[in-house]
């Protein structure tokens, strides 16, 4: 069996990563295995990963990989990391950008100030997923966010992304918007394995999103007319039209 080939999804916290990790999984040939930095990641089963070297690391993802008893040929091997992770982590990027063959998946939001509010939702509600059972999904709690707060999120994702198109050369990288992965899923993935050079592979339903918040941002954010406000005239103020 020849050697899968590597991929890797890159993204600022509450981009859709999760939700992209599990459509991706429906390919036959392809498997995610989740966040490689995340210690609590439960994709890497029996694995310490807390001591482990940048170069281990890698090697775990890329070729010690955990495999699934359904995925009888992997051709594609991948996993997850967010912008978080390379801060607590700072050598870890330039190991992952020298990693022969590397394909790239850069997941991005239109609205960064959408992404920003489901982090600070998520930290405050303890509930990262929306739950798998059928029924209504609990709704998050409205929030409030600081002007410093919301611009050094901004500026962090402009850095992290600036970073990917740097340091990969633009056939290494596909990007993805959360926002079109949301609305023509069927669509997204079949670029992706194109992207990723797989057959095609047919969406079922089985992972349509499950949003949790379906509130306008003037509604989930309690001071958003304060924010709207603070950020008019500067490059951030399309996030609040």
């Amino acid at each position: 069996m020849s050697t899968p080939e590597p991929f890797v999804i890159l993204a600022m916290p509450r981009t859709g990563s999760h939700h992209l990790e599990a459509l991706a999984n429906e390919h036959p040939n392809v498997l995610a295995n989740g966040e490689l930095l995340n210690p609590w990641d439960t994709g890497w089963p029996g694995v310490d990963r807390t001591d482990m070297s940048d170069p281990e690391l890698l090697e775990l993802a890329f070729v010690r990989f955990p495999r699934r008893d359904a995925k009888y040929e992997v051709r594609c091997v991948g996993c997850k990391l967010n912008e978080p992770q390379f801060q607590e982590r700072p050598t870890f990027f330039r190991e992952l950008e020298a990693w022969p063959s590397l394909k790239v998946i850069a997941l991005k939001r239109r609205n960064l100030l959408e992404s920003f509010r489901s982090l600070i939702q998520a930290r405050e509600s303890g509930r990262w997923l929306a739950p798998s059972a059928h029924g209504p999904t609990p709704v998050p709690p409205r929030v409030k966010l600081s002007p410093a707060d919301c611009e050094s999120y901004f500026r962090s994702a402009e850095e992290f992304y600036g970073r990917i198109f740097a340091s990969f050369s633009p056939e290494k990288i596909h990007e993805v918007y959360y926002e079109d992965l949301r609305d023509s899923p069927g669509e997204c993935l079949a670029e992706i394995w194109d992207f990723l050079r797989v057959s095609p592979h047919p969406l079922s339903d089985c992972h349509l999103l499950q949003r949790q918040e379906t509130r306008p941002l003037s509604e989930a954010v309690l001071n958003y007319d304060e924010l709207r406000g603070h950020f008019q005239g500067t490059p951030y103020q399309a996030f609040f039209s």
